[in-house]
């Protein structure tokens, strides 16, 4: 699949950012579970759900603030403002808008091609959320 341009890149609403990097997000973490040895499929499931849940992704993009580049940090700002709904009843509406931004950064790299700095993204990422699984947000 070819890459699309930077123009079109930019021009996609927030909303299809994140519907995009909430994939990349996904299976980046199942990939990493199970090259960490897990096998078991409800463990798989349970450990996976606390990491791409809405207020570890919103914790993820709290941490990941100072890191973020300049046009990453745009993209999850347009996209914590988007109104795309109530989202998940298990999820706050706060956790909810800041865990759509963090995955539309997300799906702006992957569009982009930017392979490396999505690499490093997701590994800081999931560093976070390895170390506060499932707990609350700070």
């Amino acid at each position: 699949m070819m890459a699309p341009g930077a123009d079109e890149v930019d021009r996609l609403p927030a909303g299809v950012l994140a519907y995009i990097g909430d994939a990349v997000y996904e299976l980046y973490v199942r990939t990493s579970l199970v090259r960490g040895g897990r096998r078991d499929l409800d463990e798989l499931h349970r450990e996976a759900t606390m990491r791409v849940n809405a207020k570890a992704q919103a914790r993820a993009l709290a941490q990941l603030d100072t890191f973020l580049l300049p046009d990453e940090l745009e993209v999850a700002r347009r996209a914590r403002n988007v109104h795309t709904g109530r989202g998940p009843r298990s999820a706050a509406v706060l956790d909810y808008r800041h865990s759509t931004g963090f995955e539309a950064v997300l799906g702006y790299l992957y569009l982009l091609g930017r392979e490396e700095r999505l690499r490093e993204v997701l590994e800081k990422a999931l560093t976070v959320a390895d170390a506060h699984p499932g707990g609350p947000a700070s």
